[in-house]
């Protein structure tokens, strides 16, 4: 028996899954978030997942709204055995979660219960997580509420940001849902509860998450930046105009100066004094307007000793 499966995802994260799964199960219909205009010319695009389903010849549905009737008649139309669904980007209405066979599952890039919500990449770095990783769990009406079938974890390092650790995530999600597949279409797997006391939200990343304060320690203001690196970028205000700040480090020794504070300058960037006396090194920034530029390249000529990030005008 061959058995149906409908696949939902919009973003890159979703891409490696959505591949995986293409080359050993029939996925009978690829539903992705609609086309949106994008960049400063706002060009009509594809997400990546809709694009992948295009290069792959499986059939594509882009509907505005997954609840609207005309909607879940599309979806009911495929009967499908299993809906996967990975980044979605919409939540799932109960008249969809009953229509396949199986059910509907979710591949979450957290270790469940903790960050469920839309950004648990972001969230786990900005929030000083030692390790993340990735859940399989049936959907239920709740945010990412369902009963956990498997799950697999991955340190977070220093040197990771939100980028490297997408696409790690986004891999072992990949090989998750490629190991748990078999039991599941057989109903062979065992799922268990998610803990309610255990329970942590990560909203999506709002324009005030992406502003930097100064006042809060070394080791939370690194996390925040690399949290938001390389997308959307931390930003500081320096001149009266946003800079962007997406490479840092903790640095050693104390600054005893007001947070946010440029130190001084190193080898490798700009100290900033952070509001527990200890110091952050930038090493990438753009000026608004600017390009991307090495924060020693953005320092040369510039006299920014004892300037106070973050001041508004």
């Amino acid at each position: 028996m061959t058995e149906t499966i409908i696949f939902m995802g919009t973003p890159d994260f979703s891409v490696p899954i959505l591949k995986e799964l293409h080359e050993k199960y029939h996925v009978a219909m690829v539903v992705s978030q609609p086309d949106k205009p994008v960049g400063r010319k706002r060009i009509l695009t594809s997400p990546p997942v809709a694009e992948t389903a295009k290069a792959l010849d499986i059939p594509l549905f882009q509907p505005d709204r997954i609840r609207n009737e005309d909607a879940l008649d599309r979806i009911r139309e495929i009967e499908p055995d299993l809906i996967i669904t990975a980044a979605y980007g919409q939540i799932l209405p109960k008249a969809l979660l009953d229509i396949p066979r199986l059910g509907a599952i979710n591949v979450h890039a957290s270790l469940l219960p903790r960050h469920r919500g839309g950004a648990p990449i972001h969230r786990a770095i900005m929030e000083g997580d030692s390790e993340t990783g990735v859940t399989l769990m049936y959907m239920a009406e709740g945010l990412d509420s369902g009963n956990i079938i498997s799950s697999r974890s991955t340190p977070i390092t220093d040197q990771d940001d939100t980028g490297t650790l997408h696409d790690r995530l986004s891999g072992i999600g990949a090989d998750l849902l490629m190991d748990t597949l078999p039991d599941i279409l057989q109903k062979k797997n065992d799922s268990i509860p998610q803990d309610d006391d255990l329970v942590t939200v990560s909203p999506n990343i709002s324009k005030s998450d992406e502003r930097i304060d100064w006042s809060k320690g070394a080791r939370e203001v690194f996390n925040h930046i690399r949290g938001l690196s390389p997308w959307p970028g931390a930003y500081t205000e320096y001149d009266g105009k946003r800079l962007k700040i997406y490479e840092a480090r903790p640095s050693e020794g104390a600054s005893g100066s007001t947070p946010g504070t440029i130190v001084d300058t190193t080898p490798d960037g700009i100290r900033v004094a952070c509001g527990d006396g200890g110091t952050v090194e930038i090493t990438a920034v753009q000026l608004a307007g600017k390009k991307r530029t090495k924060a020693v390249e953005f320092a040369a000529g510039r006299q920014i000793n004892g300037i106070v990030l973050g001041q508004v005008e």
